[in-house]
């Protein structure tokens, strides 16, 4: 296939590990403007990954940026890790474990109630250390500056929430939610819904309506195939515009 970027197109990017979306931005916007000469291109993702996670995300470029926000609306599906026994600040590994408590009294069964009872509509509390503003600022500049400040809760739905695999202290998951849910604020419900406390550890985003991860670019091999002089690709489109 031939790239247009200019009139516009729809881009499935692997998110890196440790890599924000607008570092994804970046690199695409840097690509495009030095080996297609183009001095000016409009380009923007539909809906962040936080630096921890990696997964499927979803860069518009051209007349397709002002779709952004119909992209953003659609259905998200997750895979991760829960560890039991500790809580972070931030609800995953941005910051230190603390708060340990003893989590081998857990059943199975307590674990799969634990998720049961976070399927449905329901209102979540983002975490402090997110990208939600509050007062014109975002709210991880409060976390990082140890500054309280309350966060709206917001109603999300959830119509999965698996449990595949219990390996204590941690618990594999499938999640299948809204615009706007909150994995590592799921961590932190699911653990005091527990009595032990929980972080997030690892998290993917496979889906995101009909859009897959299977058949994202990695950004080395994105990378390859705009670089090439005649700008052609042997993978197939395989998503709908």
């Amino acid at each position: 296939m031939t790239f247009h970027f200019e009139p516009g197109e729809i881009m499935l990017i692997n998110k890196p590990y440790d890599w924000t979306s607008f570092d994804v931005v970046g690199k695409l916007r840097s690509l495009i403007r030095k080996y297609l000469g183009i001095r000016k291109i409009k380009i923007g993702h539909a809906g962040t990954l936080d630096p921890l996670a990696t997964g499927l995300l979803i860069l518009c470029t051209g007349k397709f940026t002002k779709r952004i926000d119909e992209f953003q609306g659609l259905e998200k599906e997750y895979t991760g890790t829960f560890r039991l026994g500790a809580t972070t600040p931030s609800f995953d590994l941005e910051t230190a474990p603390e708060t340990l408590s003893p989590f081998d009294h857990l059943t199975n069964e307590d674990i799969f109630s634990a998720a049961n009872r976070y399927t449905g509509t329901f209102d979540q509390i983002p975490p402090l250390y997110s990208a939600r503003k509050v007062d014109g600022k975002r709210a991880y500049t409060y976390a990082r500056k140890e500054i309280d400040v309350e966060i709206e809760a917001r109603p999300v739905t959830i119509t999965a929430f698996d449990i595949t695999s219990i390996d204590l202290p941690d618990v594999d998951f499938r999640i299948i939610c809204s615009k706007g849910t909150y994995i590592r604020s799921l961590a932190r419900d699911f653990g005091q819904i527990l009595g032990c406390g929980a972080y997030l550890t690892t998290l993917c985003r496979t889906r995101i309506g009909p859009y897959f991860l299977r058949d994202a670019y990695e950004i080395a091999d994105l990378e390859k195939l705009i670089t090439k002089n005649d700008n052609t690709s042997e993978k197939q489109r395989s998503f709908p515009i």
